[in-house]
């Protein structure tokens, strides 16, 4: 569908909400949602590496990349990607846009929630960062990790956010990516290809950034307004030594 999550879809995932359909509608255009729903609808038409294209495209942002020679000489077999992880939704977009320029085929783990932009998903490998002991979610988890190991050793490339969740300020006021998850890290040992290191500069708004250490679930909500708030902006990446 051309919508990404409608007031409908909000009120069949909380029933309590069906019968308050002007506080949804309001919700969904406080939150900046029918703007991501325009936004997909306006590109969803060429899903993959073109889609991404067509949203930075719309968003007028463009991506200048440090240590260019390598990024333009990236290996023509099986590698892994591991980036940081400041921009949520943003960095994602703009990894897969970078890579997946040379590599159409490259694929970037991400969470359950960035699997409703379904234009995305052919360079999507879905997994639930919250698995803990659920059975249901383990699986999605594991189906994923399988997944990234199948097309590596069929010789295609694959990204990683090992820190699994966006960066939050530490007590200095300074945004760090969150502990990398051992599970990523060992992953990209045992696969034994070129690890290609990818470093998104810059932050999201000092509000966001404050909500990240006073209340991550408002801020979880905030990503579709921190994306329009980056409108005809820059962003400076750095690809690292393999």
């Amino acid at each position: 569908k051309p919508d990404v999550l409608t007031a409908d879809d909000i009120m069949r995932m909380v029933p309590k909400l069906a019968s308050h359909p002007r506080l949804v509608n309001w919700l969904v255009h406080a939150f900046a949602l029918d703007k991501v729903n325009a936004l997909h609808a306006h590109n969803c038409h060429t899903p993959g590496p073109a889609f991404v294209r067509g949203l930075l495209h719309d968003l007028d942002i463009t991506v200048e990349v440090e240590n260019a020679a390598v990024y333009e000489n990236l290996p023509a077999g099986p590698f892994v990607t591991v980036s940081n992880h400041h921009f949520g939704a943003l960095d994602g977009i703009i990894l897969i846009d970078l890579i997946a320029s040379k590599r159409p085929e490259y694929k970037v783990m991400v969470n359950m929630f960035l699997n409703y932009i379904w234009a995305m998903r052919p360079n999507f490998i879905a997994v639930d960062q919250s698995a803990s002991a659920d059975p249901k979610k383990k699986a999605v988890s594991m189906a994923g990790i399988k997944e990234a190991i199948k097309l590596v050793r069929s010789g295609e490339p694959v990204g990683f956010f090992p820190a699994g969740a966006v960066g939050k300020t530490n007590w200095r006021g300074r945004l760090k990516d969150r502990e990398w998850q051992e599970s990523i890290i060992r992953l990209a040992q045992q696969l034994k290809v070129p690890v290609i290191p990818i470093f998104f500069h810059g932050s999201q708004s000092w509000f966001f950034n404050f909500l990240g250490v006073t209340c991550w679930q408002l801020r979880s909500l905030l990503h579709p307004r921190e994306v329009f708030r980056k409108r005809h902006k820059t962003f400076t990446v750095t690809v690292g030594d393999p």
